[in-house]
């Protein structure tokens, strides 16, 4: 592991990991994260609250709603929310369920 770059040691350890990322790749794939649990994931890592998604998403109503998966992310918002949060926008997009009301 502590092989110098540019040896050959250091080849055999590019090569290694190479073979073992694309080997978990296709036997451990990583699912995409839920939009919802991305956004509330970075607003914890940047030390955010909901009042600082008002801007993006609009008043705190509708932040609530957003958050309680009561009303979809928009377009807008998720145009708003991908560099606010440093999320990419395919992450945003993805589909997730809803809670509606009955």
């Amino acid at each position: 592991m502590h092989a110098a770059e540019g040896t050959l040691e250091g080849d055999r350890l590019d090569a290694l990991v190479t073979l073992i990322a694309a080997w978990e790749a296709r036997h451990q794939p990583i699912p995409p994260p839920d939009p919802i649990e991305a956004i509330l994931f970075m607003l914890e890592q940047k030390g955010l609250t909901r009042r600082d998604l008002e801007p993006a998403i609009g008043h705190r109503g509708r932040v609530a709603e957003v958050l309680n998966r009561k009303r979809a992310l928009t377009l807008p918002m998720i145009r708003a929310l991908s560099p606010l949060l440093d999320l990419p926008a395919d992450v945003l997009v993805a589909a997730y369920p809803l809670r509606l009301a009955a």
